[in-house]
């Protein structure tokens, strides 16, 4: 599957993971965005459930197991090159997760992996529109995390 000046827009999940009331945020190690915060994830192979997707980029990324739980909302991210040709061109479904088990492990993919209080993320640079699906996905959970008010 060619990333880069694409045929066609490539199908990725990411995941607004939680852990004791912290989101898991990593730093991008390749383009695009590298050098900027953002969700956990990646492309969906072909003949790939979604959530199975979800589940084997975070275990790759970052060495955690979770628990895939709801659709979140689908983001766009398309990237031109400075001819306006699109660089790149993907479609996000991200998921809510919980974590279960393991300790972060960041690959190579990653140059960074953090668990970050929501109140703490105007301090990373992230990738846009990154904490605004944070705040949305906390914004329905159940489990305390209202409290957050970013």
């Amino acid at each position: 599957m060619k990333r880069e000046y694409p045929d066609r827009p490539i199908l990725a999940v990411g995941a607004v993971a939680v852990k004791d009331g912290k989101v898991l945020l990593v730093k991008r190690g390749e383009e695009p965005g590298r050098g900027l915060w953002t969700l956990p994830g990646g492309a969906v192979h072909p003949g790939e459930e979604l959530k199975a997707a979800l589940i084997r980029e975070l275990l790759e990324e970052c060495g955690i197991e979770v628990a895939v739980e709801e659709a979140g909302e689908v983001v766009e991210r398309i990237i031109p090159d400075a001819d306006g040709r699109t660089r790149y061109h993907y479609v996000i479904l991200d998921y809510r997760a919980r974590w279960l088990r393991g300790d972060l492990s960041p690959s190579a993919e990653v140059e960074d992996a953090r668990w970050v209080d929501p109140a703490d993320l105007h301090q990373y640079q992230t990738t846009h529109g990154t904490e605004a699906v944070i705040r949305r996905l906390f914004a329905r959970r159940d489990d305390g995390l209202e409290c957050y008010g970013g």
